[in-house]
């Protein structure tokens, strides 16, 4: 006995038709996708490598300066520092209004707020007004790097966003050359062409108060206090403050 075949409605053929296109459609989508983010995570690799190997070439470089001048009985004088972290180390009592806007500029505007200052004469000018309210030195490459990776966040269309992805960074800082957070570090530690750009899209870092407390913050650092300039120094205090 033959079986009937039944008949299939033309819509739901056209159904199926069109569920299947859209299916291979969404595959070669993912495919093609998988394919771009491959590309970009190989791409930031590569610059992340690279930016590490030249981090060592300059440290190999300096030691071996030091070693040549102590050999000669000579003294080896490193380079000024180009960036200076700002912590603010005292609140809002007994503000000047001259301080109070410089401190505005710094964005400093909470205590334990910590940002990066590009070293010159109108910034020092500034630092030293601001001096008994701050602490400020000249961090390493691994304490900006902690600072963005931990306490990390971008302004996105006027908008406090952790850095959780390189897309973050890209989509603020693609013109610039700058698409992953190694980029971003590079571009701060260096004190790049575009420096200003990278540092006004990090907001500015959230510090917790150091383990073991300040010592002293009515004295400068120079007699035994906290405030002012206590230049290499300022990477211990950020390590107790993360």
């Amino acid at each position: 006995m033959e079986v009937e075949k039944r008949h299939v409605p033309e819509t739901l053929l056209k159904k199926r038709a069109r569920n299947t296109k859209l299916a291979e459609s969404r595959k070669r989508f993912i495919a093609k996708r998988k394919e771009s983010a491959k590309a970009r995570n190989e791409e930031y690799a590569k610059r992340g490598q690279k930016y590490y190997e030249a981090a060592q070439k300059e440290q190999k470089d300096l030691v071996a300066l030091r070693r040549k001048a102590r050999a000669e009985n000579s003294f080896y004088v490193p380079a000024e520092a180009k960036v200076a972290l700002v912590v603010r180390i005292r609140g809002i009592n007994k503000l000047a209004p001259q301080v109070r806007k410089i401190l505005q500029l710094f964005r400093l505007r909470q205590i334990h707020n910590a940002t990066l200052v590009r070293i010159n004469r109108a910034t020092l000018n500034m630092l030293k007004k601001i001096e008994p309210f701050v602490t400020f030195g000249y961090p390493t490459r691994k304490t900006i790097a902690d600072l963005v990776y931990k306490r990390g966040f971008g302004r996105v269309n006027k908008q406090r966003i952790p850095l959780t992805s390189n897309e973050i960074v890209a989509q603020s800082l693609r013109k610039f050359n700058i698409i992953c957070v190694e980029d971003l570090i590079n571009e701060l530690v260096t004190c790049g062409t575009h420096f200003k750009e990278a540092n006004n899209f990090l907001w500015s870092f959230k510090l917790a108060s150091p383990k073991g407390g300040f010592n002293n913050k009515r004295h400068p650092y120079q007699q035994g206090g906290d405030w002012g300039n206590r230049e290499e120094d300022i990477n211990k205090l950020v390590r107790r403050m993360l």
